[in-house]
């Protein structure tokens, strides 16, 4: 049952003249006038929270209470704008890679304008200096402090891709624009940091279940939800967003305590991800989603380094040419473990046993084109391969074929990574999912 909600009564203006107040004070203020409706159990605070601003229980939450609900045209997106006919007039020339152009015209324009409707939300973030995203950090300090994590170089393609992205889309539809936007104080700074402010703090809307498997579909673009924003992150979160036809809001999924900071979930990321989009990382072992990658690569230089004779080397560049023909392995690949296992389990099993294979038993399958298919049997191997892969289990394979995957020393590019690890940046198929 939801708990009761405050909203006092205030002038009918949202976007009234609140600038000699208090931030917090005036988006407070706003949310009201907008139809934003808070529990009396929450509040805002900057004390007692891990970061900023977050939300705080002043009553005991329980499970499936509603902690704030928020109108949907008080969502800010492209389609919500002010400028919203002229982006959708420019919609094929805004289109890009990250896919986020049109929402950060918008933003520009907003964020600047003082005639925005969102004035007083966006006034919360003045300079964006909260933003402790690695691609502010200099290189020096990405280099020294991130080495082997694979931030460092999924920054410096973000980077890149930002500017290119600025220069070849952004420019050229400003200048068409000057009553909308100015290049000299629409700036690439203000871009960059507007990328990292919809990394940190943009919302999507899930797709309809029966959507998830049609081969064309309309993107499902970010969002920016005034309050659900202000929540921090743990993965032992207690509150979700839901989306209804007219309302967003926020659901406890658990008991929330009194005095208990109400957390939110970016979804389920490992510490270098969230480092990557939003600047923090959880300490550890609190994140029970963090993860390690070991490069493909590395199994492959640790079987060279074992196999002694010409003949065995010439059938291990075999095996490995077959298991990326396969794309079973990739030269950017990875294998995933996770705090209960191995999670590229079916590469994993399937590259070491390929590659123990006798040179008889590897030419016969390759006659045979692979496995056979065995459908009764599928569930066995499953359950084989994640019994031999598991942590208890490892420390007791058996050396094969010469035993050159005895466990090697900890390589030094062994890293924290996600689930997503074979995609490193995420300007190579668009930006990351927001959380």
């Amino acid at each position: 049952m939801a708990s009761e909600a405050k909203r006092p009564k205030v002038d009918e203006d949202p976007t009234s003249d609140l600038s000699s107040e208090d931030p917090l004070k005036n988006f407070m203020r706003w949310c009201d006038k907008i139809g934003l409706t808070l529990s009396n159990k929450v509040y805002l605070s900057r004390e007692g929270t891990v970061a900023e601003y977050g939300m705080l229980a002043s009553g005991d939450i329980e499970e499936g209470e509603v902690v704030f609900s928020i109108p949907r045209a008080a969502v800010l997106f492209q389609s919500t704008t002010k400028v919203k006919a002229v982006l959708e007039e420019a919609k094929a020339s805004l289109d890009s890679a990250s896919g986020w152009v049109s929402l950060l015209m918008a933003l520009m324009w907003e964020y600047t304008s003082p005639e925005s409707y969102w004035g007083p939300y966006l006034s919360l973030w003045p300079d964006f200096k909260v933003l402790d995203h690695p691609m502010f950090w200099s290189e020096e300090e990405r280099v020294r402090l991130l080495q082997g994590t694979g931030v460092p170089e999924a920054v410096d393609t973000d980077l890149a891709n930002i500017r290119k992205e600025y220069s070849d889309i952004v420019l050229p539809f400003m200048r068409l624009h000057p009553d909308l936007w100015d290049p000299e104080k629409h700036t690439l700074q203000l871009y960059t940091s507007l990328v990292a402010f919809v990394m940190a703090y943009s919302f999507q809307e899930p797709l309809p279940e029966e959507d998830e498997d049609e081969v064309e579909q309309e993107p499902n673009f970010p969002m920016m939800v005034p309050m659900a924003d202000m929540l921090n992150h743990v993965s032992n979160h207690c509150v979700h967003l839901e989306f209804t036809p007219d309302l967003l809001k926020m659901v406890s999924v658990r008991r929330i305590a009194m005095g208990e900071e109400v957390f939110n979930t970016y979804g389920e990321m490992a510490n270098w991800q969230l480092l990557h989009m939003y600047g923090f990382a959880e300490p550890y072992p609190g994140n029970s989603n963090d993860t390690a990658d070991i490069p493909m690569s590395n199994v492959y230089k640790a079987a060279v380094q074992a196999t002694q004779s010409r003949d065995d080397q010439r059938l291990l560049v075999d095996k490995w040419s077959m298991l990326c023909d396969m794309e079973m392995v990739g030269e950017k690949g990875v294998f995933i473990f996770g705090q209960s296992g191995v999670l590229t389990v079916t590469e994993l099993y399937n590259t070491l046993k390929i590659l123990s294979m006798p040179s008889e038993e590897f030419e016969e399958w390759k006659e045979n084109e692979g496995w056979e298919e065995v459908e009764e049997e599928e569930d066995d191997e499953e359950d084989k391969m994640m019994r031999a892969l598991s942590f208890e289990a490892m420390p007791q394979l058996a050396p094969a074929g010469g035993g050159w995957y005895t466990p090697p020393p900890a390589s030094p590019s062994t890293r924290t990574a996600g689930t997503s690890g074979l995609t490193r940046s995420c300007w190579r198929t668009g930006w990351p999912t927001p959380g």
